[in-house]
């Protein structure tokens, strides 16, 4: 009888000092445990992301350390994986957890087909990421007009275009018009402004500030080289057979203007404001994820202080996030100054409509 007291006391204990335990748990840490053990029991998260070496690298190691979760790193062209998920998707196949991609794919493909759930407070449970105090707008920064299902990372000044210092001298760039000045007749090189991207982001820019007069000189008239390869963007300028050019990978650029190669970039003239870019810094959660509780963690790791900082570093871009020394890794020019006024050509109504409509002119004119 004394046994079965002392047995029944005990468990009282255990359970009263449970009780308490758990009371004095914030709501938040539970779910997120909950969600954690889900997580490494799946034991992998599977993501759509850009095809850089370095981040390719970075990511799925520092989250493997960090959460013992296996990272499966598709990389690649965003509107390439993208079609590749829709003919799974059709077949009833679902392969896909998270996606990091540009604005285009995120917008036209993967919202407009309604591939994706929301990020919603199911999913963001870390205070350093759903507490305003953290991030530069106040708030986490959805893209989307629900503002739930597109969550924006990056928030970039990016150049408008890098010229050959060892060919023009950048004083010379007073205005955008100079060009259209005849002695770059040939010597620019442009990323293909026909397919989704960064050339029809630049093209579409300029279309929409300076007419299509201005586009007709620039990209018909002084007879660009068209390429769809960046590396052929950078090769070009870096080796002189072009002067000027556009949709260069400004990350790539800024570190060969670093070790002293005759390179500088355009961010802004007297008639052509900063320009703002989110790159590939779009996150979003696919529907039906194979991971499902994976993907909540890999999504709350990526816009976490940690988990960012190292995307920034390794695709550079500016943090939306205001935790994160970004000058230590980002020239000053490229990131945006409060208070002043630029340009998003990554804002949702300028992607999907009009953006889209001047991709469509650009094809009409480039056939002629």
């Amino acid at each position: 009888m004394k046994k079965q007291l002392v047995l029944a006391l005990a468990f009282y204990t255990a359970s009263t000092f449970t009780q308490a335990w758990a009371q004095t748990v914030p709501d938040w840490e539970r779910k997120w445990n909950t969600v954690l053990t889900a997580a490494k029991k799946e034991g992998k998260v599977v993501i759509i992301a850009p095809p850089d070496p370095q981040v390719r690298e970075a990511l799925p190691v520092a989250f493997k350390a960090k959460y013992g979760i296996t990272v499966e790193y598709l990389g690649g062209r965003s509107n390439e994986t993208a079609a590749k998920m829709r003919a799974e998707r059709n077949a009833g196949v679902h392969t896909v957890d998270v996606a990091l991609s540009g604005i285009q794919t995120m917008a036209a493909i993967f919202y407009r087909e309604q591939m994706l759930d929301p990020i919603d407070d199911t999913v963001l449970l870390l205070p350093e990421v759903t507490e305003g105090k953290y991030w530069k707008k106040g708030k986490p920064w959805f893209m989307d007009p629900e503002g739930k299902y597109v969550l924006r990372l990056f928030n970039t000044l990016s150049s408008m275009f890098y010229v050959n210092t060892g060919q023009v001298k950048v004083e010379d760039f007073k205005s955008v018009q100079e060009l259209l000045n005849p002695k770059w007749k040939g010597k620019i090189v442009v990323h293909d402004p026909t397919v989704p991207g960064t050339g029809s982001n630049d093209a579409a820019r300029l279309y929409v500030q300076f007419g299509e007069d201005f586009i007709k000189k620039l990209y018909i008239e002084q007879k660009p080289a068209i390429v769809r390869d960046r590396r052929q963007i950078t090769d070009g300028i870096l080796r002189g057979t072009y002067a000027i050019a556009l949709g260069a990978e400004d990350d790539d650029m800024d570190k060969l203007q670093k070790e002293g190669l005759p390179l500088a970039p355009i961010y802004e003239l007297s008639d052509l404001p900063g320009t703002l870019s989110a790159g590939v810094g779009q996150l979003a959660l696919m529907n039906k994820a194979p991971h499902p509780n994976a993907a909540r963690v890999f999504i709350n790791w990526m816009a976490s202080k940690d988990g960012l900082e190292l995307f920034s570093r390794n695709r550079g871009g500016a943090p939306t996030r205001n935790d994160i020394d970004e000058l230590s890794f980002l020239p000053e020019q490229a990131v945006p100054k409060p208070g002043v006024e630029y340009f998003d050509s990554f804002g949702w109504e300028f992607t999907l409509s009009t953006k889209e409509k001047i991709r469509e002119r650009m094809v009409e004119l480039l056939r002629k």
